[in-house]
């Protein structure tokens, strides 16, 4: 599957991420910073309520080194 990603918020993005086994590990500004025990950092701009950007959430997935799959799996 390599169609649009889905229109998901910060709260959503970080869901993912816990779920895919990263913790956070602190919060600079608005950023809120990720970590997975293999030391994979995603950071994920939290603005409560408003969309993701597609850019930044792709960026977020190559972070995580994760697959377009394994997110909307992941999201479900």
């Amino acid at each position: 599957m390599t169609g649009r990603l889905p229109r998901i918020t910060a709260d959503q993005a970080i869901h993912v991420l816990e779920r895919a086994g990263f913790k956070l590990s602190r919060q600079s500004g608005s950023h809120r910073i990720y970590k997975n025990p293999e030391g994979r950092r995603a950071t994920v701009p939290y603005h409560k309520g408003r969309v993701l950007h597609p850019k930044v959430l792709v960026s977020i997935l190559e972070d995580a080194d994760l697959t377009q799959e394994e997110f909307v799996a992941l999201l479900r």
